[in-house]
């Protein structure tokens, strides 16, 4: 049975990490101050000994003395520089290890003890260990020469061995206090790292951060928008498949990334967007011959702007999704007003039934399915096109559950399209003329919507009129702009989308001056008719 894996999150890994490096340097850092700082103080005092030992040997009352064999004056002499530089003793003795000097005077004249004073009385200077009388301590040996250059005895300089040692371990101790110092003040900072570190990428853990950036990278790619970002210098730093789709269309195949975008795309105007920090929206941009509608917003953190990011798509895209809603919008609101207009028949059919009134029953069944009909012969006949037939039967029963009259006119005639794309146009023209004119009737006396088509040569005329209150005229330029509107808000989309249907047609949106009261709008656009139909 396997073991899962443990898994630490960053804020552990980072300390540990940390932490671990921090050891080893401390471990080694131990073993450098142990072969060359702990031993250190040892040195110097066993260097020190030499040296005191060395000026005493030059002395010529040292000389003198072995000379003379006067101990007095060597005795009286290294008492003072025993003392005075707080060592353990200092002997001196002759050729045979007679001592003439010693801190314990009851010893001056017994053999020097302890031994290894071979070297030093063949003329050498030496160091060694040895146990004496005052206990264990490390000897400098220093010979003594007389004005003739004949060796004439020794200088002995002892350290406390113990005190050396002492020494030394106490500069361990310091040694290890200040690593264990460092070594608690790299836990710390490992610590606070790892908080900062953790801070910095918003406490989430590396697994969350690559999952949310093959998400990002994921759903970039996946867009229909092309997208952009740049830095605070204006340089591309992100570009997704749709963007470099759309800048091959328009030309542009080289590399881009990390390129100043005013060299890519000039009429972008990132650059301002980065000045002022503020966002353009539903920008139409021309690049290249192409049309594309612009976002563009600033980057910030922490309340600074650090880039900016833009997304667009062609514009000929978003208008013919645009153009589907509206048809489609059209279409259901046609087929809604038809089955609520047939739940209001049926409702009469089953009360009627309940009540037993058959002979009124079939009476109303045959006056309904008369008027229904006349309406669809009456438009089947003026009206060629089945699409725009079925659009106006479905118009009929809006405006009759609207309590309002939709007149077509006798001599009015539609044939038949021989492109379904401008059906599709000639729906959005006159389902938005009609439900405007529905609108503007809520409170007119006479309620009657008059809807004309007239063919000509290739052209062909459509004429909503209604006796509503009609349209101001200091508005009569502003009613085509997007948004726009006297009802409210979130309308103002009708007409917009009138006028840029009749545009696509190549035709032309009127506005006739007022006859008394009602609004009339023509619109005349190019129409090829079937072949069947010339």
């Amino acid at each position: 049975m396997f073991r899962k894996k443990r898994i630490y999150g960053l804020r552990t890994t980072v300390t540990l990490m940390v932490c671990g490096v921090v050891m080893l340097v401390l471990l080694v850092l131990y073993a450098v101050f142990s072969s060359r700082l702990i031993p250190q103080p040892g040195q110097a005092l066993e260097e020190k000994a030499v040296a005191i030992a060395r000026t005493i040997a030059l002395v010529p009352l040292i000389s003198d003395g072995l000379s003379k064999g006067d101990s007095k004056a060597i005795q009286a002499y290294t008492s003072k520089i025993t003392r005075r530089n707080d060592i353990m003793f200092v002997v001196v003795t002759d050729m045979n290890s007679i001592r003439y000097s010693h801190p314990d005077a009851t010893l001056i004249g017994l053999p020097f003890v302890g031994g290894k004073q071979e070297q030093a009385l063949q003329g050498e200077e030496s160091f060694s260990e040895g146990q004496g009388p005052l206990g264990k301590s490390l000897r400098a040996f220093v010979p003594v020469f007389n004005g003739k250059g004949n060796q004439v005895g020794l200088v002995i300089v002892g350290l406390s061995q113990d005190r050396v040692k002492a020494i030394t371990l106490e500069n361990k101790w310091t040694i290890i206090a200040i690593l264990l110092s460092g070594a608690v003040l790299g836990a710390a900072g490992a610590i606070v790292l790892a908080r900062k570190i953790k801070k910095m990428i918003f406490w989430m853990e590396p697994l969350e951060i690559s999952k949310l950036l093959e998400e990002r990278s994921a759903m970039l790619q996946s867009t229909r928008e092309g997208i952009i970002a740049v830095d605070h210098d204006a340089r591309v730093t992100l570009i997704n498949l749709e963007a470099e789709r759309l800048l091959r269309v328009a030309g542009i195949c080289e590399e881009v990334m990390q390129q100043p975008i005013v060299e890519i795309w000039p009429g972008l105007q990132l650059e301002t967007v980065l000045a002022s920090g503020e966002g353009k929206q539903d920008q139409e941009i021309d690049l290249n011959g192409i049309t594309l509608l612009a976002n563009s917003l600033p980057i910030r953190v922490n309340g600074s702007t650090v880039g900016a990011i833009v997304t667009f798509r062609d514009k000929t895209e978003i208008t013919q999704l645009a153009e589907r809603l509206s048809g489609i919008s059209v279409y259901a609101d046609a087929l809604r007003a038809g089955a609520h207009e047939f739940m209001n028949k049926l409702h009469v059919i089953m009360g009627m039934t309940h009540m037993g009134l058959y002979d009124d029953l079939q009476e109303y069944i045959s006056g309904t399915v008369v008027n229904y009909q006349n309406e669809i012969g009456s438009i089947t006949r003026q009206i060629k096109d089945p699409v725009m037939a079925g659009f106006l039967l479905g118009k009929l029963s809006r405006t009759r559950e609207a309590g309002i009259s939709l007149l077509l006119d006798e001599d009015c005639y539609l044939p038949g399209s021989e492109d379904p794309a401008v059906i599709h146009e000639l729906i959005t023209i006159v389902g938005n003329l009609i439900d405007n004119s529905i609108d503007a009737m809520k409170d007119a006396p006479d309620k009657v919507i008059r809807l004309v088509f007239r063919y000509d040569n290739g052209y062909l005329v459509c004429m909503v009129q209604d006796k509503g209150p009609g349209i101001d005229e200091a508005l009569r330029e502003k009613i085509y702009t997007q948004g726009f509107s006297t009802k409210g808000e979130n309308r103002g989309m009708g007409l917009y989308l009138v006028r840029r249907s009749v545009d696509k047609l190549n035709g032309r949106l009127e506005l006739l001056p007022p006859d008394q009261s009602g609004a009339t709008f023509v619109a005349s656009v190019q129409y090829n008719v079937k072949d069947d139909e010339i």
